[in-house]
């Protein structure tokens, strides 16, 4: 019988207490193990520590994958991936609205592996198709994406990709595993961030790949010549944290539809961008992929406000970087995720200086509302 997410949540990838037989699993901070032979002898910077084996085998249950590893935070992830694929000569279509640290690790370094590339709208096939290149060995998804929450086809990629012998990889931080799944959609390699949704408490930097085990191979070769993995202490947080992810995620969820349709309705804001609202051009397409439509959401403030000023005048909302924690938060992309973007890229994006975008916690929504409102009221524009 299959097991419940809150269930996976729990029980998955718990390591036994075979001594004392303790309830949670217990944390081996040894970096110093028998020797047994190359292939089993554990060795915690080749990620097969005791903790980290166990955690890697509760992601990837989540993920609907044959197997994972856990990394020491969401770049180390994505980059150590990518890399597992991408050799010299090779080049890599990435959907164009992405996370600001991707598409700056491709721009600023992927020119000195001789790696080529090109940022596309990958729900278009004509323009997919006019990307491809016979070197193409990787396509690259981000859905929903930040900071826009664009929702990616991703039966629709993954389609194109198997067609033309192209793998594909997508990155779930903003959906997390309760929210959506893309191995069951086709995709290849499965990417977070789990210092985001799967840590879930702001307290955890990590990262994690999940996909089969054969190119899971090819990341681990990878991965132990660059480093990158997390230290058993935070394994063992990240493990316990992971035990509530479907109960955090689901009231997040919750949460983020109802402060999106508030904000819809409020005199201060010119556009919500979140899927879970019939006003979103993806609204179907959502549906049809996601099991829920996630905790993040984005809004234009319309100039009534001063953008600083209704950040100043925030109390309960904290204005910091990073999502997916319970508490909710905000930030501005441009001045923080996308800063690095020029104003050109910025503007083709579609990402403004009045751009908000807002990581929805899990209090309650009366009083999220309630700080938004106060806020807004203290940012008008006075002449």
């Amino acid at each position: 019988m299959k097991k419940g997410l809150n269930t996976i949540c729990v029980h998955s990838g718990e390591v036994e207490d075979k001594v004392y037989k303790g309830a949670v699993s217990p944390m081996y901070l040894s970096t110093a193990y028998a020797y047994d032979g190359l292939e089993t002898s554990i060795y915690p910077r080749y990620f097969n520590s005791p903790n980290q084996h166990m955690l890697a085998e509760k992601v990837a249950e989540l993920e609907h994958a044959e197997s994972a590893l856990i990394f020491g935070s969401g770049m180390a992830a994505i980059t150590t991936a990518m890399l597992s694929i991408l050799k010299s000569g090779d080049h890599v279509i990435l959907q164009n609205q992405i996370y600001g640290g991707t598409r700056n690790f491709i721009i600023e370094e992927c020119e000195q592996y001789g790696i080529h590339y090109d940022f596309v709208d990958v729900n278009n096939l004509e323009k997919l198709k006019s990307a491809l290149k016979p070197e193409t060995k990787l396509i690259y998804i981000e859905t929903p994406s930040n900071p826009l929450l664009e929702i990616t086809d991703m039966a629709g990629v993954t389609k194109f990709a198997k067609t033309h012998n192209v793998l594909t990889m997508a990155d779930n931080t903003f959906a997390s595993p309760i929210n959506q799944t893309p191995i069951d959609f086709g995709v290849d390699i499965v990417i977070h961030s789990a210092t985001k949704y799967l840590g879930g408490h702001s307290d955890i930097t990590a990262g994690a790949v999940a996909s089969s085990k054969a190119i899971m191979k090819k990341v681990f070769s990878k991965a132990k010549n660059f480093g990158g993995s997390l230290a058993d202490q935070t394994v063992w947080l990240l493990e316990r944290s992971m035990k509530t992810l479907n109960l955090r995620v689901t009231q997040q969820t919750i949460n983020a539809q109802d402060m999106a349709e508030y904000l819809e309705n409020s005199d201060y804001v010119d556009r919500v961008y979140y899927p879970g609202l019939k006003s979103h051009p993806q609204h179907e397409l959502a549906k049809a992929q996601m099991h829920g439509f996630g905790g993040m959401l984005s809004f234009d403030l319309n100039d009534k406000c001063d953008v600083k000023k209704f950040f100043d005048g925030l109390k309960l909302i904290k204005n910091v970087l990073s999502l997916g924690g319970v508490e909710s938060t905000v930030l501005s992309p441009e001045k923080t995720s996308h800063s690095l973007l020029t104003p050109e890229e910025r503007k083709a994006q579609g990402i403004k200086s009045n751009l908000v975008r807002f990581s929805v916690g899990i209090e309650d929504t009366k009083d999220l509302k309630r700080d938004l409102q106060m806020a807004f009221a203290s940012s008008l524009n006075t002449k």
